[in-house]
């Protein structure tokens, strides 16, 4: 089977929640995903973490499961793990299990999606405040580079938030407050429902509108622009004792519905796809500086992050850093050569079609791209990666690597000339 002859049928039922159905009779696997528009974006600063808390209160229980593990074990004897997760713009749910055991699964996530008991607050806040707890360092100060890198980037704007919210908002939480975000995100409007593998798509239509088509219709919820004040690359160190610096080179990039997204897709790759891209071959096999390096691009509907990281012994944090940014820099000067470029599109390729073998895969990627109003089938994603051409990669990279642009972070323990070095490097992009 190829990507086109997937038989992809999408339907909207009458509350707005959108089902798709990815039939792929082969697999001996039915996975569905539920993609919820919600998040620390929709949130403000009072009220941040309230998405991710939400979530794990989602674990606590339904009206027919009166605890987390009565709730837990029901899904396991049928063969499934609930998964879920919190991201800045999206939350999910999703379980794969024997394709006879579907129909029961769902309707365990049809209540937990649609009638969380909203049990045991406390023992889900302790939990909480653990996770909170790994990104700060003994004196509450934030040392997760990723995190410190987006509130450089952002600022005050929800896109700056951590998802996890703060120990101080996480503390202040209380039950009305998540009905009320309960209320607001799980309706109709704000959801997608996939289903994928050996399933029968009359029959995971019927469930669906069984277990969420009562959900109300609710409000799609916008988003709030983040402004464009940088003038200058941002530099910030925070001082954090451990074996290593980390390191993360941010730029900012084009969201998910931007006309270039695909090529700062591609230029993404062409930096980090593997140890034969950019990035890796430069820094580790051939200096020999660090034991790995990686780049991610991120996007989100109007904004998106480039982001290039290492973990490195301490005075190699301002050779490396340099060396980041020669290895952007290049790109954005003479571009990709056409072999870089041509290995790049038949990775991209490949992992698409290996989507065909991955129930799990095919519902999320359907899902998510729904959910975001993007390229919704596996051919249009490659036909539109297939598609940019080297011309359009250097006009990207040069857009996004621009001074205005550059916002790094260095977490560990440097001496004022380290510092200086790198503020330096960084300053000097």
């Amino acid at each position: 089977m190829t990507p086109a002859q997937l038989q992809v049928t999408r339907h909207r039922l009458a509350n707005g929640l959108s089902v798709i159905c990815v039939p792929q009779p082969l697999l001996h696997t039915a996975s569905v995903s539920v993609y919820i528009r919600v998040g620390s974006r929709f949130e403000t600063a009072a009220d941040n973490g309230l998405s991710h808390l939400l979530e794990h209160m989602l674990y606590r229980g339904t009206p027919s499961f009166a605890t987390a593990h009565d709730q837990a074990l029901a899904l396991e004897e049928l063969g499934a793990t609930l998964y879920a997760a919190t991201h800045t713009d999206h939350g999910v749910m999703g379980l794969a299990v024997p394709p006879e055991n579907l129909a029961p699964a769902f309707r365990i996530l049809g209540e937990v999606t649609s009638s969380p008991r909203f049990s045991e607050l406390e023992t889900e806040r302790g939990i909480i405040r653990e996770e909170v707890l790994e990104s700060l360092n003994e004196d509450g100060q934030q040392v997760d580079p990723d995190n410190l890198s987006r509130a450089l980037i952002f600022g005050d704007h929800p896109l700056g938030f951590p998802i996890t919210g703060t120990l101080e908002t996480i503390g202040a939480f209380r039950l009305e407050d998540l009905k009320r975000h309960h209320a607001r995100h799980y309706t109709g409007d704000n959801l997608v429902v996939c289903f994928a593998g050996a399933i029968d798509t009359q029959a995971c239509l019927e469930q669906t509108q069984q277990q969420l088509g009562g959900l109300p219709r609710g409000t799609r919820w916008p988003v709030q622009p983040a402004l464009r004040e940088q003038r200058a690359p941002r530099m910030q160190y925070v001082e954090n004792q451990g074996s290593q610096t980390d390191l993360r080179l941010a730029f900012r990039a084009p969201g998910e519905l931007d006309p270039q997204e695909p090529a700062a897709e591609v230029l993404a790759r062409l930096i980090d796809d593997g140890m034969a891209t950019r990035l890796y071959a430069r820094i580790c096999d051939e200096l020999g500086l660090c034991y790995d390096v990686w780049a991610d691009y991120e996007t989100f509907e109007d904004d998106g992050v480039l982001d290039l990281a290492a973990a490195v012994q301490h005075p190699r944090a301002s050779r490396v850093m340099q060396e980041m940014i020669g290895v952007v820099k290049g790109l954005a000067s003479e571009g990709p050569t056409d072999q870089e470029l041509a290995r790049c599109k038949s990775r991209h390729r490949w992992e698409m079609r290996s989507l065909l073998d991955d129930a799990e895969g095919l519902s999320d990627f359907h899902a998510i791209t729904t959910l975001a109003g993007i390229s919704d089938t596996i051919e249009a994603r490659d036909a539109e990666i297939a598609g940019v051409t080297r011309e359009q990669v250097v006009e990207v990279a040069r857009r996004i690597f621009r001074p205005e642009h550059v916002s790094a972070v260095a977490v560990g323990v440097l001496n004022r000339q380290e510092r200086r070095a790198l503020e330096q490097i960084v300053g000097s992009f």
